[in-house]
């Protein structure tokens, strides 16, 4: 199962910063579960909603240059608030380092302005073709779909 943790882009500096929203409903399906008389968004789904918006923010600043966008680390992880049913958090992610491979962001998520969620992410972003040249189809095919999905959540963009 794959969630999408972001509804929509909301803001976006490529290079530098990004914003995202997420609403949460009642009929999110994880909430059954977490928990069945105090529904709220589990931790580590907020964490990979910062994850999300980061790895937008890393497609959009190097035109969708690389087919993975992934976390290789979470540092200083702070929970400080819930996400209920009928809240949006509202996340902010800069860019504070790059390299040839890796990505360093300061994320945050709030809740009415509300402090919820924090960290430090490391990201990094490869082509499967580099290390096994019979998935460079993929690449392709993993590009296309991703401007696809981002043209849906920033319909502002003005990525090709």
């Amino acid at each position: 199962m794959r969630y999408t943790l972001i509804d929509r882009i909301v803001e976006l500096e490529p290079g530098s910063k990004i914003v995202a929203v997420k609403a949460l409903s009642l009929a999110e399906e994880y909430l059954d579960d977490h928990f069945p008389l105090f529904p709220v968004m589990p931790g580590v789904l907020m964490l990979e909603a910062m994850t999300q918006t980061a790895a937008w923010l890393i497609r959009a600043s190097e035109d969708f240059a690389h087919s993975m966008v992934v976390l290789r680390e979470a540092r200083n992880v702070k929970y400080s608030g819930f996400v209920e049913p009928g809240q949006s958090l509202t996340v902010t992610c800069e860019i504070t380092a790059q390299d040839d491979r890796e990505t360093k962001v300061k994320a945050a998520g709030t809740v009415d302005g509300r402090p919820a969620v924090s960290a430090r992410l490391v990201l990094e972003r490869y082509n499967q073709g580099e290390q096994e040249p019979h998935r460079a189809a993929l690449d392709g095919y993993t590009k296309r779909e991703m401007r696809e999905l981002f043209h849906v959540l920033y319909p502002a963009a003005t990525v090709s």
